[in-house]
């Protein structure tokens, strides 16, 4: 399975961007997808998720309501929309896939960088003030 991120840029503040994750490999359709990000000098922390058939997401406190996550099963893409950017918003934007049968649609499995067995090499996300 491969992941490739792009889309990542320099924007302005209060900006929007849209960065993607095209998928190869294997049925896409049966991932669930989840968006990290990895600002300098911190950890890898989660973003967002979306469930194999799209119907169900869930999103980090800190972008809830300016981040949304979505997908293409025929494209093989996840795609996350960012909007109001902050500077804070500044780091790498990583995309995993899931193949994990069960599991809580909740932050206690989906926003564990160890629940996803393939990530993408991330794609810079930059916010100037």
């Amino acid at each position: 399975v491969q992941l490739q991120a792009s889309g990542g840029g320099l924007v302005q503040a209060g900006g929007s961007l849209r960065v993607s994750c095209a998928v190869s490999g294997r049925t896409f359709s049966n991932y669930v997808m989840g968006w990290f990000r990895q600002a300098p000098g911190k950890e890898r922390e989660f973003v967002a998720a979306i469930s194999k058939t799209g119907g169900l997401t869930y999103y980090a406190d800190a972008v809830k309501g300016r981040f949304t996550i979505a997908r293409d099963n025929v494209k093989n893409t996840v795609y996350l929309e960012i909007n109001s950017l902050k500077p804070e918003d500044t780091a790498l934007y990583y995309c995993a896939a899931s193949l994990q049968t069960s599991y809580t649609w909740s932050g206690s499995d989906l926003g564990s960088p160890e629940w996803y067995a393939y990530w993408g090499q991330g794609t810079l996300v930059t916010v100037s003030s």
